[in-house]
């Protein structure tokens, strides 16, 4: 019997492993519209301009291969790779894995600080210093107990020459006011090329701070840029400016959940709607992205928010918008051995479950792929690899491997 559990037990792994490396596996549907969208929208709201919303759908030519490495990692929400092609993966319930090249061997980093990890909250994002190779520093965002609740908190650390511990722990920047939930941490981080860190936050879900993403002297609902010690970044677009945080690069945004920079510098966000209203947006320092004014999406009861409406002079249109929504989070520009996918934008998509790949020429969407929707799985994060490869985490603690057949 004991041979028997265990021949068991191997044939599921096996059978796991290699049931995902079929051949462009995918459950894309189309609908008659020609795009990847088969259900009906949740407002009747129109868009700004064409193709901002239910753009045609593509679909992948060139064969690729999609394998499982791991299906134990916990709860991951950040991947990065580190220098030398391992992967650093955080973990919702405090703490970061350094992960094998193969995704097979796993060792945890000790010594962080104490996170609120209930809802949505937890260990979130980590990104290297661009000097990492030298000073082996990291930072990283995370729900920190605060004041009489919770808020995104942005510390830096230095991790051991054998990866198992951090010290030096400082926490640089706090996007305060604190607040008692549990939702809409945002929390994403980049690094530009001069070296300074962009940090998504975001409302924190309820209707009485909603209204913070649309007030200058906080920093919920933000896009930040701060330097490597959490102050303003130089430049930045409010420095001086009486009733505006220093540190605020733009505002009106509801749970940025995915912050990425392009090839060419242009950084980019996407972030949930309510039902209906995910975006896809064009960062540019000092404009307002309208939430909680402007949506095109409606509150969870059916009623409209505010005052219903989808443009307003002042505020910036999203390039893209979802209704009803995919639940984008981590998002990364594909620069790896697929030809056809390079210069995309790959978003791991929860509620949706796959990876949407957007295909994008002169900063408009002009297509869009639904990829991995055959697994049912809640994608947490996508990472560009250094290896040319696109990796994915999902809130199940699977470890996706996508690469050039």
């Amino acid at each position: 019997m004991r041979f028997s559990n265990f021949y068991i037990s191997a044939l599921s792994v096996f059978l796991i492993l290699t049931s995902c490396q079929k051949n462009n596996a995918n459950a894309q549907q189309v609908s008659k519209d020609g795009s990847v969208e088969t259900q009906k929208p949740n407002s009747d709201y129109k868009p700004a301009f064409e193709g901002q919303t239910r753009i045609k759908a593509v679909k992948t030519s060139i064969p690729y291969n999609v394998e499982v490495l791991n299906t134990d990692l916990g709860r991951p929400w950040g991947i990065i790779n580190l220098p030398d092609g391992r992967f650093l993966i955080t973990d919702k319930r405090g703490y970061m894995n350094v992960v094998s090249t193969d995704g097979k061997q796993i060792s945890k980093i000790s010594g962080f600080p104490k996170v609120d990890s209930k809802g949505q909250g937890g260990m979130l994002d980590v990104a290297l210093d661009p000097d990492f190779k030298t000073n082996n520093i990291i930072y990283f965002s995370f729900s920190e107990p605060f004041g009489e609740g919770n808020l995104t908190s942005v510390a830096k650390g230095k991790l051991s020459a054998d990866l198992k511990n951090i010290t030096d722990v400082k926490v640089i920047f706090r996007a305060e006011p604190s607040y008692d939930g549990d939702k809409h941490y945002g929390s994403r981080l980049a690094f530009d090329k001069d070296g300074y860190l962009f940090v998504s936050t975001g409302e924190r879900s309820d209707k009485v701070t909603r209204v913070y993403a649309q007030k200058t002297d906080n920093y919920l609902g933000k896009i930040l840029k701060i330097t490597k010690d959490g102050k303003p970044a130089p430049g930045n677009p409010f420095i001086g400016k009486v009733g505006y945080k220093p540190e605020i690069y733009a505002y009106g945004v509801r749970n940025p959940q995915g912050m990425a920079i392009d090839p060419k510098g242009t950084l980019w966000d996407v972030e949930m709607g309510p039902r209906g209203g995910d975006e896809i947006n064009l960062i540019q320092p000092g404009k307002n992205y309208g939430w909680g004014d402007v949506t095109y999406g409606i509150e969870y009861s059916g009623e409209k928010v505010g005052q219903g409406i989808t443009q307003k002079e002042g505020t910036e249109q999203p390039v893209y918008y979802w209704d009803p929504v995919i639940s984008p989070s981590g998002v990364t520009f594909y620069t790896g051995n697929i030809e056809e996918w390079k210069g995309n934008l790959m978003i791991g998509c929860l509620s949706g479950e796959h990876i949407a790949r957007i295909v994008m020429k002169d900063n408009k969407v002009v297509g869009e792929e639904r990829l991995l929707a055959d697994q049912k799985e809640r994608f947490r994060d996508v990472l560009d690899g250094m290896d040319g490869n696109l990796y994915a985490v999902t809130d199940s603690g699977k470890f996706y491997k996508i690469s050039k057949k």
